[in-house]
């Protein structure tokens, strides 16, 4: 290997390595004049923008386990996963499994299904925009459910959790319920499933209702619309469908071409 080559290969290495002293060492020692100088900087500069670009979508993990721990946990995440794109926002989505195989973590095992909720959040943030048709729920008066189907907002996701984690993420953001209530709920070990969409520009998560997820999945999967809703007979229709579309979940109905 070329003397260039040798120092590139080490310089990533102590870019990303971990523990990076041994890196730094061994590139030291394969320098040539100052071709390390200014490498802590780099490197200082690359642990800042992991950790600026992780707040942005773990803002409620960062609050639950403090600055300090937050920075530890982007640092590591960066040498542990380092970025294989250039946008950065596009870098994190390993962040639920690593916590998950935190040992220092394990007396919050919610945290894992609150990044989940985080990140699905922050995925429905970057979206194909959809656009809402409201004409087409004539459709639901005239045609047969057996061959109409509902277009859904782009970057919708489901996530079950053993861990009452709307309520906890609600209590960060949005300051209710109070932190007493969600540690009422943590020692009941309330089970929440949550839905996550993007309502026009804005990514929103909430309780799903009895029976909505099996519809949505079934949907999903290009089921008409009668046999989603037999998938889901806990699901109230009537009351469901005006709230879903009036809060950009659904944006249309439509013809099922599946069929």
């Amino acid at each position: 290997m070329s003397t260039l080559a040798k120092q590139q290969e080490l310089l990533l290495d102590a870019l990303f390595a971990w523990p990076a002293q041994d890196a730094m060492k061994k590139l030291a020692a394969h320098a040539i004049g100052t071709g390390v100088r200014g490498l802590k900087a780099y490197q200082t500069n690359g642990h800042m923008l992991a950790e600026r670009a992780l707040l942005a979508a773990y803002p409620v993990v960062a609050q639950i386990i403090g600055p300090e721990s937050f920075a530890d946990l982007a640092r590591a995440l960066w040498h542990a996963h380092p970025p294989l794109r250039g946008d950065l926002a596009q870098w994190g989505d390993t962040i639920p499994v690593f916590l998950q195989s935190s040992s220092q973590l394990h007396d919050a095992p919610y945290l894992t299904d609150v990044a989940r909720v985080e990140w699905s959040l922050h995925v429905a943030a970057t979206a194909a925009d959809g656009v809402a048709d409201p004409a087409s729920l004539a459709l639901l008066t005239t045609d047969d459910p057996a061959e109409l189907t509902l277009a859904l907002s782009g970057g919708w996701a489901a996530v079950h959790s053993d861990w009452p984690v709307a309520s906890i993420l609600s209590a960060h953001l949005e300051g209710a319920p109070s932190f007493a209530e969600v540690g009422q709920q943590l020692n009941e070990r309330i089970r929440h499933d949550v839905l996550v969409w993007r309502n026009g520009l804005r990514p929103c998560a909430r309780l799903a209702l009895p029976g909505e997820f099996p519809c949505l999945q079934a949907l999903l999967a290009g089921r008409p619309l009668a046999q989603a809703l037999d998938d889901a007979p806990a699901l109230d229709f009537g009351t469901w469908f005006p709230m879903a579309f009036q809060t950009g979940l659904v944006l249309a109905v439509s013809k099922n071409r599946t069929q």
